[in-house]
């Protein structure tokens, strides 16, 4: 019995003779090292930067890891960002399921960090805390309108047609014929393509049921993406650029002046750049072949890509009640390379519409006073993971480098983040002694009526979806409501 417990306290079982005299007060600090003892660490957020953390800091043999997260249920942006056409990319859960499922490490959902428990209560309670909880916000346009019923962000559509269930009420009124989406990134061009894809071809992914109802009496035929830069700068990827030109029932529309003198360029860019551009250049000036003709001209939607414009006011319809359009400034590109900016031209034409989707960026929210914050970058101040000024507190992931990349590049961001912390608890420069770990943390909770949910609680839920899922021949139908999770867990 006594050896089992000196390990609760974070002591090894080793010879006897190594233990304290009886009554006197054991100094961790001298008699072993960090690695003898149990690290308790925790990870906030169970997006891919929480759980590719996770993955990296049980490398270490004794290590003990807990993930929080807010909403019920595990995977962030890969539940609620990836899109539901895309479910070879949600094959990462497999291995985030392996790390939740490794005895080492426990999943806590439900739990808000900032509201439920703070920071400095985690601090106390493990000997590192890692933050990597995001970023749930968007970045705001900062024009006139922009208030107007009719616009709102690509992130809260995306939520709304994922399942989010803080974007649950969105309601978006898709009766009009033609949408603006504000930017030219991944997110713009998933949300073009959730908004021109025949419905019946969405049927068997997991876009929510009621997403999926509000699609099928949709009247938009038309979709611009607007960039205030060039073909040359865009920021979606090619294999996104593919699958809309691809796309069944819509086709493209490129205006060539937009790339006159490109070609001559495009030879000094990297090469994945290089490819897009070709791909883009194609699309605009050659003709099409009779099989690819025939298609277009039974096309019976569009989407097209505005370049050089950026937006200076949504413009509101003549009740002033929702939006009608939006007014851009022509734009014309100064500086060279990764330093090209827009500068207008003096210029300004409208475009109008009825839906505007601003897709210009997520951002970082602060989680906890307590915690250094770069509200102009939208990041946490850190050296490679390291929070600056306050140590045994990391970041990973988009709070950490901003929101930029793709799954891949949080991977390697997070174990970076997770090499730093296993560097500094190797050297002995996190706390000595035990730390109490989610013991302490379950009862601060339990003490403020939170219930916490576990990830056998989510096997269940999980299981629950997949079988409403079944009789419609989708993977899934998401729970939306969180009140709902809790009541099909007897929470």
């Amino acid at each position: 019995m006594a050896s089992r417990c000196w390990r609760w306290w974070g002591w090894s079982a080793r010879p006897r003779t190594r233990l304290p005299p009886a009554g006197s007060t054991p100094s961790f600090r001298h008699h072993f090292s960090t690695q003898e003892k149990t690290p308790q660490i925790c990870v906030v957020g169970s997006g891919p930067a929480g759980f590719y953390t996770a993955q990296h800091l049980l490398k270490h043999p004794q290590a003990h890891v807990d993930i929080y997260e807010k909403q019920p249920v595990p995977f962030g942006l890969v539940r609620f960002g990836v899109a539901p056409d895309h479910p070879e990319v949600k094959n990462v859960i497999n291995t985030f399921t392996q790390t939740a499922h490794s005895g080492r490490c426990a999943f806590w959902g439900n739990v808000e960090v900032g509201r439920d428990v703070t920071v400095p209560e985690l601090r106390e309670a493990y000997h590192a805390v890692v933050l990597s909880y995001g970023a749930e916000d968007h970045r705001a346009l900062e024009i006139p309108g922009e208030e107007l019923p009719g616009v709102c962000s690509a992130r809260a559509f995306v939520g709304w047609y994922n399942g989010l269930p803080e974007n649950q009420e969105l309601e978006p009124d898709l009766s009009c014929d033609t949408a603006v989406i504000l930017g030219q990134g991944n997110v713009a061009l998933d949300v073009a393509r959730i908004l021109l894809t025949p419905p019946e071809h969405l049927e068997r992914t997991d876009i929510t049921k009621a997403a999926l109802g509000v699609l099928r009496q949709s009247r938009v035929k038309t979709v611009w993406l607007v960039g205030r830069r060039g073909p040359l700068q865009v920021a979606f990827t090619i294999k996104e650029l593919r699958e809309m030109i691809q796309l069944p029932g819509a086709r493209p529309i490129l205006d060539p002046v937009d790339f006159l003198g490109l070609q001559d360029k495009i030879k000094e860019v990297p090469r994945p750049r290089k490819r897009l551009t070709e791909l883009l250049l194609r699309t605009a000036t050659e003709k099409p072949g009779p099989e690819e003709a025939a298609r277009q001209a039974s096309a019976s939607r569009a989407w097209g890509l505005r370049f050089f414009r950026s937006p200076q006011q949504v413009l509101p319809s003549p009740d002033g009640r929702r939006a009608a359009g939006v007014r851009l400034a022509v734009t014309r590109l100064e500086g060279v390379d990764e330093a090209t900016r827009a500068v207008p031209t003096g210029d300004m034409e409208d475009l109008p519409c009825g839906l505007v989707l601003s897709s210009i960026g997520y951002k970082s929210r602060p989680v906890d006073p307590s915690v250094p914050f770069d509200s102009k970058l939208g990041v946490i101040p850190n050296v490679e993971g390291r929070v600056m000024d306050v140590p045994g507190l990391y970041c990973s992931g988009w709070v950490k480098r901003g929101p930029t990349g793709v799954i891949a590049t949080t991977m390697t961001d997070s174990f970076l983040t997770g090499q730093m912390l296993l560097q500094d608890l190797k050297a002995g420069l996190l706390p000595s002694g035990p730390r109490p770990g989610y013991a302490a943390i379950q009862a601060l909770l339990s003490s403020r009526g939170v219930r916490p949910v576990s990830f056998s609680d989510w096997e269940k839920l999980d299981a629950e979806e997949v079988v409403r899922g079944q009789g419609t021949g989708k993977p899934r139908e998401k729970l939306v409501d969180p009140q709902e999770m809790l009541r099909l867990l007897g929470h």
